[in-house]
């Protein structure tokens, strides 16, 4: 095989990470519902009903992080050994995180629970607080750069202490880190709409809808119109890698395609939320958020990484900056897992058939009360 064939592959890899990464964000609603645990859940019941529709997905999030992080492994193993050997204690925040959420919704209704259901409700919480911001900010990292050097050996030298949570210091990364937030918080209200039959819930998921989606929108954009209009990193034609102005902008401008994706996700999540505003008996909203989720994530990834771009930036040294090129596996790894890929399609369709059956019919007191075993 020649170069052009590893090229492509590399080019493949890189969109399927990138499909993972918008099902991840999408899947997010989870964390959103937590969060949201007792500001639409007053009392007992209501806090039963929200726990429970969200307790029949919350395994679909934390599967899809690992599979993103294992697909990553796979296909880019320098960007695996690069972000979670040198940003360790930002991934080791986010899979504690996503550790407190299973155990509390495998222990919350627990009998003999010397705890207390309580204290696995605040756990929910801070996963549904925590995961969101965190992968926000690191995700937000592949546009404005990390504080790392790659040796000769391609060993990682991390140039701070904080090992990942510098990204914390960086303002464009609270724009995207916010965005994803209330995000997150405003496809579970959606989900709720959807999939809750109780008055009170759904009056104040759409009543709540206003305070989420608005600041979703806005920090959305804000971080848009950073990276747009700030320095991108660029492969240039000696394969020397450096920063370029208005390099996210110039990919907008030559890949028409990605711009049209984003710009139809974009549109998806705006109808959903609007028309669900707008229609107080419209249930259906997350279908068209969610959608278009997906569709502007994979099209801000795409951004990222294609066009001769570094995916992940080095803000101390240009030149140990990340690319597919640079990052990926070998074509004959990249090869064998491109058949192994074929099958995803009917994991989708399995995964697809699995939600609609289970969130065929809204879920009412009754039902939560005949069903067993309970979160």
């Amino acid at each position: 095989m020649d170069v052009m064939d590893l090229n492509m592959l590399q080019h493949y890899w890189w969109i399927l990470v990138c499909i993972l990464g918008g099902v991840l964000v999408f899947l997010l609603f989870v964390q959103g519902g937590q969060s949201l645990l007792y500001t639409i859940g007053k009392e007992k019941g209501e806090r039963d009903l929200i726990i429970n529709t969200l307790g029949h997905k919350w395994e679909y999030t934390f599967t899809t992080l690992v599979v993103f992080g294992g697909a990553f492994f796979a296909s880019f193993p320098l960007f695996y050994s690069t972000s979670f050997g040198g940003a360790y204690l930002v991934w080791m925040l986010i899979l504690f995180c996503f550790v407190l959420q299973a155990v509390s919704y495998e222990y919350r209704n627990k009998k003999n629970n010397f705890l207390g259901s309580r204290t696995y409700e605040v756990f929910l919480m801070i996963n549904g607080y925590a995961a969101p911001l965190l992968l926000g900010a690191a995700v937000a990292t592949f546009f404005t750069g990390s504080p790392f050097r790659l040796g000769v050996m391609r060993d990682v030298e991390w140039m701070t202490p904080w090992r990942g949570l510098d990204a914390l210091g960086v303002v464009t990364n609270y724009f995207l880190a916010l965005a994803v937030f209330f995000a997150a918080r405003t496809l579970a209200l959606l989900y709720f709409i959807l999939t809750i039959d109780d008055v009170n819930i759904g009056v104040r998921s759409r009543r709540q809808l206003w305070f989420n989606a608005v600041p979703f929108v806005v920090f959305f954009l804000l971080f848009l119109g950073v990276i747009l209009t700030g320095d991108g990193y660029a492969v240039l034609a000696d394969e020397s890698i450096e920063p370029v102005r208005y390099k996210y902008f110039f990919n907008l401008l030559e890949m028409p395609v990605n711009t049209g994706l984003l710009l139809v996700g974009l549109f998806g999540v705006l109808y959903g939320i609007i028309r669900t505003l707008s229609s107080p008996l419209w249930r259906k909203g997350i279908w068209f958020a969610g959608s278009g989720t997906v569709l502007a994530v994979i099209a801000l990834l795409v951004l990222a990484g294609f066009n001769r771009t570094a995916f992940y930036p080095s803000s101390v040294d240009p030149d140990s900056s990340l690319t597919i090129y640079n990052a990926s596996s070998s074509f004959y790894t990249l090869k064998v897992m491109f058949y192994v890929s074929l099958v995803i399609p009917v994991v989708i369709a399995y995964i697809w058939y699995a939600w609609r059956v289970m969130t065929r019919k809204p879920m009412t007191r009754q039902m939560l009360e005949e069903s067993d075993p309970k979160y």
